[in-house]
């Protein structure tokens, strides 16, 4: 069976270092094909605009089709927890046709972000933290990790909430990404033996969820506040700083192919309406001026999507080279997100800039996401380190 079926990463005679396969295999394209389906049929441009002007941007019917319905939500659950035991390969294509529809969802604070710290803890069946992972993966609840949506891989979490004797957290964090649809927050809190991650349901007494207005209103942001609030330790100060950075790298790192679904659904739209909108009677695509563009354009995209699925693979192989593909993949993903969405706004004319045209959807969501898990400017710094590139001297 080829590689490119298996989804594993190929190796040479030559060398026992694993290749990595950038390649899409026909599972992961049948995964793609129902997920756009999926997408096409309930979260169209004109459903997900009308959405977010509600105080309930999520469509639960939707989650509940993609997360369970299809089993999307636990793909990187193993199967003995109750999940589908993918690979972040899989749930890669998932984020591709997510950025690709602008969709409101929590998959990848929920089903990404939150999986892998629990999954961190080696969860053992039969406790709390199996029976929060398998609610997980079959879609009847969802998670968020309690951190502020920009901090990067590798970066230790900042200590504002404290856990107190019994267990209580008291403290802010600012800036949780769907903090206010999760149903149980992870926690990353000082105790008396260092830093632990606890479980904190978001109902509890002692939790306030304060809305905040971000610039992408299909990622709600809000600052949630614990006051004695009651928590389960999730993971002791032995494991909660790994547990945390495994969900940040692994955030950061489908991330990048969020941002390219993102890129692609803005060159395919600005390349289709170039071809239909004319000007001198002439299609404006024709002009040459806009076809370098739009050529300069297609060429960061293929880059990206090498980059994109180059994460994806070490993620999936456990690759030792995967906090380099995630630097990687996020300094040049982020960019080039925020660059086709700034085309396809301005190539679509004035119409680019109206309320009813959903450019501005993939605008914002590429701007907010250029910040999230890391600047494009911190994964060139990290990267910069981890492959012993020293600064420019002044």
């Amino acid at each position: 069976m080829s590689a490119a079926t298996t989804g594993h990463a190929r190796t040479t005679a030559s060398a026992e270092q694993p290749v990595p396969d950038l390649l899409y295999s026909e599972a992961e394209e049948d995964l793609r094909s129902a997920v756009r389906s999926l997408l096409t049929d309930r979260c169209g441009p004109a459903a997900v605009l009308a959405r977010i002007e509600t105080a309930r941007p999520y469509d639960p019917d939707l989650w509940t089709a993609l997360g369970a319905g299809m089993g999307a939500a636990g793909l990187l659950v193993p199967e003995k927890h109750g999940g589908q035991g993918a690979s972040a390969r899989e749930a890669a294509v998932v984020q591709e046709e997510l950025g690709r529809a602008a969709a409101p969802s929590p998959y990848l604070t929920s089903a990404v972000i939150a999986v892998e710290a629990l999954l961190s803890t080696e969860p053992e069946e039969g406790t709390e933290n199996a029976a929060l992972l398998a609610g997980l993966a079959d879609g009847r609840s969802t998670a968020a990790l309690a951190l502020p949506w920009s901090t990067a891989p590798g970066s230790r979490p900042a200590a504002t909430v404290r856990a107190g004797d019994g267990v209580a957290l008291t403290g802010t964090v600012r800036g949780v990404a769907d903090a206010g649809e999760a149903g149980t927050l992870l926690v990353p809190a000082e105790g008396p033996g260092g830093l632990g991650l606890y479980a904190v349901e978001a109902a509890a007494p002692g939790v306030t969820i304060t809305p905040l207005v971000p610039l992408d209103l299909t990622r709600p942001l809000a600052d949630a506040a614990f006051d004695n609030a009651p928590a389960r330790p999730v993971a002791g100060p032995d494991r909660a700083e790994a547990a945390v950075r495994r969900a940040l790298s692994a955030g950061a790192g489908l991330l990048a192919s969020e941002q390219l679904g993102i890129a692609e659904w803005c060159l395919t739209e600005t390349v289709r309406h170039t071809r239909e909108r004319h000007q001198f009677n002439r299609p404006v695509g024709s002009f040459q001026a806009l076809k370098h563009r739009l050529a300069a354009l297609w060429l960061d995209i293929v880059s990206a999507r090498a980059a994109a699925r180059n994460a994806a693979d070490a993620l999936a192989t456990g690759s030792p080279d995967l906090p380099v593909a995630v630097a990687v993949a996020q300094a040049h993903c982020s960019r080039t997100a925020v660059r086709a969405a700034e085309e396809c706004v301005q190539l679509h004319g004035g119409i680019g800039m109206t309320w009813e045209h959903p450019a501005h959807l993939y605008l914002k969501r590429a701007k907010a996401d250029a910040t999230a898990l890391g600047t494009a400017g911190r994964h060139r710094e990290a990267l910069a380190g981890l492959v012993d590139l020293p600064a420019p001297s002044h």
